[in-house]
């Protein structure tokens, strides 16, 4: 009985590792969403998977893993982002570089750091609506995640994009 259990407990870790791997974008995308340096975005995607781990027996498979995986992301980094709030109030944006698997176009670089900077000025609900914005969610699929009504996420997110174009505008402005 043991050994059966052993062979399941394994093929249950492999089930998670491989599901894990092939939605690895979603990691990668709440974490440069939510946090501006590497180390912090490496440190925030452990988290993620840790908690994806600790919630994988709750996972039961009555929606695609994708969209339980933003969610756990999705509140895992809202949680993570708002003690690093707490910890530190200033962040530096020297180091910003975008993912290394990426062709390098300067001229979109440019704008995914002006657009990235923005992002850090936003809370974590605006990050999160912002992020599931740019996923394709629609906005009853948004309210869900985010327990919002579709009217409330409709609204909310246009007063983020407004947001946005106004911290943008303004880094322009300096820039």
């Amino acid at each position: 009985m043991q050994k059966h259990n052993m062979q399941a407990d394994s093929l249950i870790e492999k089930t998670f590792l491989n599901l894990i791997e092939v939605h690895k974008g979603i990691l990668h995308k709440v974490a440069r969403l939510y946090m501006d340096s590497s180390e912090d975005r490496k440190d925030l995607q452990q988290e993620i998977i840790i908690q994806l781990w600790r919630s994988y027996h709750n996972f039961k498979g009555e929606s695609a893993f994708s969209s339980w995986m933003y969610r756990v992301a999705i509140n895992t980094a809202i949680s993570y982002f708002k003690k690093e709030k707490r910890r530190s109030d200033v962040y530096t944006y020297d180091n910003i570089k975008e993912p290394e698997n990426e062709d390098y176009n300067p001229e979109k670089d440019r704008q995914l750091e002006i657009f990235y900077q923005a992002v850090q000025e936003l809370n974590a609900v605006e990050k999160a609506l912002i992020f599931y914005f740019m996923e394709g969610l629609s906005h009853r699929e948004t309210g869900i995640q985010l327990g919002l009504s579709e009217g409330n996420v409709r609204v909310k997110l246009n007063r983020t994009k407004e947001k946005l174009q106004q911290i943008i505008k303004k880094t322009n402005y300096e820039s």
